[in-house]
């Protein structure tokens, strides 16, 4: 049971396959990697490159993901990770310098209202998101995601947010938008506390 109704691996919407995100940092990784600023929190790290990439860059780094294969492919690869959930108690509270939400992270939770209210918890003051996002005139959905990763799936509530749609949602969230990025017919958002 999950969100009050039952969930099987057939009803999600949206399939997850951490193993399309291990393979090493290409152009468009590169161009989000460039946006992160100051001690970074990979959230929804899936096998690492983010927070591989970022520690090669010289940045303190660390990836939470809730799939245990997920966390130790990251920790195979060098990265720092932790098996956490980003509600939960984390460390560095209050004073991260950007929280990554890479690979559509920004659906964790099915929230992204409320995953960015957490987020702001978790950031300095002075701090950012860097969220990559769907294509514009993508649907805005809140369903629920089958996240696959060393033959196991596991079903957790996620969204998807275009790029259209995320003024909206972050304003609700006490952010704005600072920066737009499309690059490789992928798209990304920084977003900074609202003045």
């Amino acid at each position: 049971m999950a969100g009050g109704r039952a969930v099987s691996v057939e009803q999600p919407v949206t399939r997850l396959r951490i193993d399309h995100w291990d393979r090493p940092v290409d152009q468009h990784d590169a161009a989000i990697l460039s946006r992160c600023v100051g001690p970074t929190l990979d959230v929804g790290c899936g096998p690492g490159r983010f927070t591989a990439g970022l520690a090669e860059r010289g940045h303190v780094v660390l990836g939470i993901d809730v799939v245990p294969s997920a966390v130790s492919s990251t920790r195979d690869r060098g990265g720092a990770a932790l098996r956490r959930d980003v509600f939960g108690d984390l460390p560095g509270e209050g004073r991260w310098g950007t929280a990554l939400l890479a690979d559509g992270n920004l659906g964790i939770g099915g929230d992204p209202v409320a995953l960015l209210g957490r987020l702001r918890t978790l950031l300095d003051p002075r701090g950012r998101v860097v969220a990559e996002v769907a294509e514009p005139g993508t649907e805005a959905v809140r369903d629920y995601a089958a996240v696959e990763h060393g033959g196991a799936t596991q079903v957790v509530p996620w969204a998807v947010v275009g790029m259209d749609g995320i003024d909206a949602i972050v304003d609700r969230a006490g952010f704005a938008v600072v920066d737009r990025l499309e690059c490789c017919s992928r798209w990304c958002v920084v977003l900074a506390a609202a003045a």
